[in-house]
């Protein structure tokens, strides 16, 4: 499996991920993860919609837990066309204890805990922390990645607007 030394930092130290480095007008990869009901859930799953996945460490720190917020009051106003879904690594049972109390409901939330197949496959997998990187991947209703931003440090937030842009574009 590839390893890029150095492609992202925490707090300003040099982190490994694992996997691929994916290019806009690439085909998504498929995947395997858990939903908070612990129900597998794949790229194939969600086939034909604009997907935003939003990719975090773990929904109980301060920066994703604002991205999640955000992504989710972002649904509301995309139509039916758009899904978002935040992936983690955080067990199902603690993701749904955080939706429940953080009010998050037009955002699906999945895991790769068990398998790292998402973090694997799209090249995110932080090989020191067993973690996902931040980041945010558009991919339009053909199962190509539209849009793709890797958060260099994994402390900071997204591009939210340019997501949305991207979005916006294949919804035109």
């Amino acid at each position: 499996m590839t390893e890029r030394g150095g492609a992202i930092t925490f707090l300003g130290n040099p982190l490994t991920l694992v996997g691929p480095e994916l290019k806009v007008g690439e085909l998504a990869p498929d995947f395997s993860a858990l939903d908070v009901d612990l129900n597998p859930v794949g790229l194939k799953d969600l086939a034909g919609h604009i997907l935003v996945i939003s990719v975090v460490p773990s929904l109980d720190t301060p920066v994703c837990d604002l991205q999640t917020r955000r992504f989710n009051a972002e649904a509301a106003a995309l139509g039916p066309q758009v899904r978002i879904i935040t992936l983690s690594m955080d067990l199902p049972f603690a993701q749904k204890r955080w939706c429940g109390a953080a009010e998050v409901e037009c955002v699906t939330i999945l895991s790769d805990h068990r398998e790292a197949s998402f973090g694997l496959a799209y090249g995110l997998l932080i090989k020191e922390l067993r973690l996902l990187a931040r980041a945010v991947v558009v991919v339009d209703q053909k199962g190509r990645i539209a849009y793709f931003q890797l958060v260099k440090e994994v402390s900071q937030e997204p591009d939210h607007e340019a997501a949305m842009r991207a979005v916006k574009a294949l919804a035109a």
